[in-house]
């Protein structure tokens, strides 16, 4: 017998930060982040009510995902780790991201932007998320692991 899994995607729809460049010393440079957790969508709306309630991220007591580097390092060219503190659940946890510039143009209306793809792998129990069901042909409905992939643009201030 062979079991597959299928991954969900969320989307959140309210993110919020600042990434400060310090072009000359770009391992200068810094990034925070707020995630409004009530924005979530998964495209089903009985399974985001869910992912809203206490079984994961309990919306009504932490409103907010956070995220605040600490450190930056660069990892090739274009490539950078972006280590900091993630907070989910009141839990804060260090996460590496594992960065990529994109690139950079001068938009329709004269606004320099860059573009940026980050990714990391988190335990979801280490936050704090520990729901989980057995499944009537058995195994377990979630896996630990939650993979995150961040697509970022960033518009000079």
């Amino acid at each position: 017998m062979t079991t597959t899994q299928t991954a969900v995607t969320t989307e959140f729809r309210a993110i919020e930060g600042a990434i400060q460049i310090d072009e000359q010393n770009p391992e200068n440079s810094s990034v925070v982040a707020a995630i409004h957790v009530l924005s979530l969508d998964t495209g089903v709306t009985d399974r985001d009510a869910h992912l809203r309630s206490d079984d994961f991220f309990n919306t009504e007591k932490y409103p907010k995902m956070t995220f605040r580097s600490t450190r930056v390092q660069r990892d090739g060219d274009n490539r950078w780790k972006v280590a900091g503190d993630l907070t989910i659940r009141d839990v804060t946890r260090e996460v590496v991201l594992d960065t990529e510039f994109e690139g950079r143009i001068t938009d329709p209306w004269g606004n320099d932007r860059a573009g940026f793809t980050a990714a990391t792998t988190i335990n979801r129990k280490d936050f704090g998320v520990r729901w989980n069901n057995v499944l009537d042909a058995g195994g377990l409905a979630l896996g630990d692991n939650v993979r995150i992939t961040l697509h970022l643009e960033a518009v000079r201030a």
